[in-house]
């Protein structure tokens, strides 16, 4: 771990300022609002260490794999959200010296996002190489209000001098991936434009053709008062466009510089509207204003908490973890683009490309059908089932037939695009997240209309995949699935991963009920859907239930565990505690070899099965499969702690569930992992909201209504957390000697508490 931040109940903060620890700030610091987003960068130039990054939501390039691209199959490229054209850079020149804080002395540095109202800030002092003295003070934010739209506010105060700063506000086209698998640079620069005051960059990406037009304006106080510059450079070059301006600062008086952004993409704007209404926004956003700007952007956000926060009382760095992990959130996506998802890294990186992966149903549906509108997980589904026909063609690309879908484990646009073979063609069990997402939606929001207007295709597809995925074993007299990677990716090509198979007759077992359940209320929509997927009902769904019935587990009836996969027993078997913590991460000491040899877990498999499926099992199976999993689990998958958090809270082990709670709530901020210079884990954070409402609150659907089984760790005074559910907002309050539900909106409510059922009348609480 790397403890240097302040725990704080609403802000991230860091006191000093040490360069071995900037480029991990620039992943935690960084700013979004689900269109666009930005590592938090200095805005002045700094020569030392950085991973510069800007990132717009939808824009991405198909970078050729560096390997296996010539085997059948294969995918070609590894898609990638791009770093994209940099247009927050200002430079700062003081009596002709460079402020870089890589080659100054820095005083009282102290950087701040603040969570609540979504912005950040810095200030420091900085005493320049020539002995000139200033204090910066910074604020920046990308807008919720106006999603085109980002604002900075830079002040100077010269504190020991009198003299000129140059300020140079401009937008750097000239970028590139530090990804990059051939060192290529993935835009081509359309047009440039320099004015008076401001500038402007259209841009457009190689190969997919993706046009994003940028433009930046400047206004300027001195001592609060408005300046109007005589001196302004305008600078174009081919890949660059600025504005320079010089201002004569006196001692003591601040100068404000003032950076206002409009950032368009093709995705939204015709190109060749797109500098054009760049302007228009730019000077909107002006002429309102910093402050004007920021207060639209803090009422959106006030929004966004009324509905989303998590109260915890008596616990700092276990509220800090929670609001940080919902704000980085609900600022990566919005859902209000049904093209856009979630991508593990947010806007806070380049690791895993920005594209989509099974996390988003596995962990983030259930965060966002509790804390916002269900249009914005329906959009989540709507995504996936827009791409069905590529699904249906990444199986015909493995010899699969008929309609069977297998959904990518990486993708932009519904294509595969994952490099690596023991994931692409062995991490099957994402088919099934995607299926299990389709009936989380349905049985929170009873919106059953979602099967017959999209989900049935879906699930039909993936029934299919899994039909002719699995074989028959003559050895065993069972349904076998082979050579597969379960979730625990420190295992390859192993044989009926007890997930893996479980979860595929649970897919093929929910899609006959739900074929049943459109037959049965809409026959004329369901007689359509069997032609337009040339099913052959009858056929099918009996092949269906013979696999449900016959299917293989593995299991070991001495220790009463179902086993990870076939011969798991065989290997030597270790304790995670009895590894040298002088080793860890393991994938950061041994090699790929010796992790696949060995027992050790990289997140829950086995438990996984179990979490999605708990009610398939009694108390005493789920306490002997967690004590046996967990103490083999090292936890280097940032999905991993939260499905053991909530399992632990399951059995009645609050210390080890409050353990992995503070694993998963600050996995980035205390970087547990040794890896968030790389960016932020965005879709995990969900799983910390998980560990909460669904371990601690106990919150489960339960025939349509909601259910809780509360419990709180022994340090807490109390927690809690709002759940919308099917038109209530209920507030959940978690005391030791007590439990309040406050039905704040809605009509009344009937819940389950502990198994007894009680209505909760409109605007009123009920108290047990």
């Amino acid at each position: 771990m790397n403890k240097y931040l302040k725990a704080d109940e609403w802000c991230i903060i860091e006191e000093g300022f040490d360069p071995k620890n900037h480029r991990s700030s620039e992943s935690i610091f960084s700013l979004g609002n689900g269109r666009m987003g930005q590592r938090a960068n200095f805005e002045e130039k700094y020569s030392g260490n950085t991973l510069q990054g800007t990132y717009i939501g939808g824009v991405y390039y198909t970078d050729k794999t560096r390997v296996g691209w010539w085997k059948n199959g294969y995918p070609e490229y590894f898609a990638k959200v791009l770093n994209a054209p940099y247009w927050n850079g200002i430079h700062v020149e003081i009596n002709g010296e460079q402020l870089d804080l890589a080659k100054c002395k820095v005083k009282d540095f102290v950087r701040i996002l603040n969570m609540k109202e979504g912005y950040l800030e810095r200030s420091f002092v900085a005493v320049l190489p020539n002995g000139d003295e200033v204090k910066v003070n910074t604020r920046r934010f990308i807008s919720m209000a106006n999603k085109e739209i980002a604002a900075i506010r830079y002040a100077v105060t010269p504190l020991n001098f009198s003299g000129d700063i140059v300020f140079t506000s401009y937008i750097d086209g000239d970028i590139k991936n530090q990804d990059a698998n051939y060192d290529e640079k993935f835009w081509d620069i359309i047009e440039t434009d320099s004015q008076k005051g401001e500038a402007y960059l259209r841009s457009q990406t190689k190969k997919t053709n993706f046009q994003v037009g940028i433009g930046i304006k400047y206004a300027i106080t001195v001592g609060g008062n408005d300046y109007e510059t005589t001196d302004d450079d305008t600078i174009v070059d081919l890949k660059y466009v600025a504005n320079k301006v010089s201002v004569f600062a006196e001692k003591g008086k601040q100068i404000c510089f003032y950076k206002y952004a409009a950032v368009l993409s093709s995705m939204n704007h015709g190109v060749e509207d797109l500098l054009p209404n760049a302007r228009i926004l730019v000077n909107d956003a002006c002429r309102k204003g910093f402050d004007t700007l920021l207060e639209e952007h803090r009422l959106v956000w006030k929004n966004i908490w009324e509905h989303s926060d998590i109260v915890i009382e008596g616990d700092v760095e276990a509220q800090q973890g929670i609001r940080f992990n919902i704000f980085q959130l609900k600022q990566t996506y919005t859902g209000d683009d049904a093209r856009l998802n979630i991508g593990p890294k947010g806007f806070t990186g380049e690791k895993y490309g920005g594209s989509t992966y099974w996390d988003t149903e596995a962990y983030c549906v259930p965060f966002y059908l509790a804390t916002a509108d269900s249009e914005v997980t329906r959009n989540l589904l709507i995504y996936r089932y827009k791409q069905l026909d590529r699904a249906i063609e990444n199986g015909e690309k493995l010899g699969f037939t008929d309609g069977a879908a297998l959904y990518p484990m990486v993708t932009m646009n519904g294509e595969e695009c994952h490099n690596e073979w023991e994931i692409t063609f062995e991490e099957i069990h994402r088919n099934g997240a995607i299926a299990y997402a389709i009936y989380r939606y349905i049985n929170y929001t009873g919106d059953d209309h979602y099967l017959e207007e999209y989900g049935l295709e879906v699930l039909t597809g993936i029934a299919r995949f899994w039909a002719q995925r699995a074989t028959f074993s003559g050895e065993k007299k069972k349904y076998v699935i082979l050579g597969v990677t379960g979730p625990n990716e420190y295992e390859n090509n192993i044989n009926n991963n007890w997930y893996t198979n479980k979860i595929a007759v649970w897919c093929m077992k929910y899609v006959i009920e739900c074929l049943e359940k459109v037959k049965g209320r809409n026959l004329a929509r369901f007689k359509e859907l069997i032609g337009k997927m040339k099913m052959d009902y009858q056929g099918e769904t009996a092949k269906w239930k013979d696999m449900i019935e016959n299917m293989h587990f593995p299991e070991s009836k001495e220790l009463g565990v179902f086993l990870q996969q076939d011969g798991y027993m065989d290997k030597e078997q270790i304790l995670a505690a009895d590894l040298d913590p002088a080793i860890r991460p393991l994938n950061q000491h041994w090699s790929w070899d010796r992790i696949l040899r060995s027992c050790f877990i990289k997140q829950a498999d086995v438990l996984q099965g179990i979490y999605f499926f708990e009610n398939e099992f009694d108390m005493d199976c789920i306490k002997r499969n967690f004590e046996f999993y967990e103490s083999r689990c090292v936890h280097e998958s940032s999905l991993s702690p939260c499905v053991h958090s909530i399992l632990a809270a399951k059995i009645g082990d609050m210390p080890k569930a409050y353990s992995l709670y503070l694993r998963t709530a600050r996995l980035d901020l205390d970087d547990y992992n040794k890896e968030a210079h790389e960016g932020l884990h965005i879709t995990s954070m969900a799983g910390t909201w998980m560990s909460i409402v669904e371990g601690f609150g106990g919150m489960r659907i339960q025939d349509g209504l909601l259910s809780f089984r509360p419990a709180i760790p022994e340090s807490w005074k109390a927690f809690s957390f709002k759940v919308m559910h099917r038109g209530n907002i209920l507030n959940v309050t978690v005391q030791h000697c007590r439990t309040i539900i406050f039905n704040e909106e809605g009509e009344d409510a009937e819940v389950l508490v502990d198994g007894k059922k009680y209505t909760i009348v409109k605007d009123s609480k009920l108290e047990i």
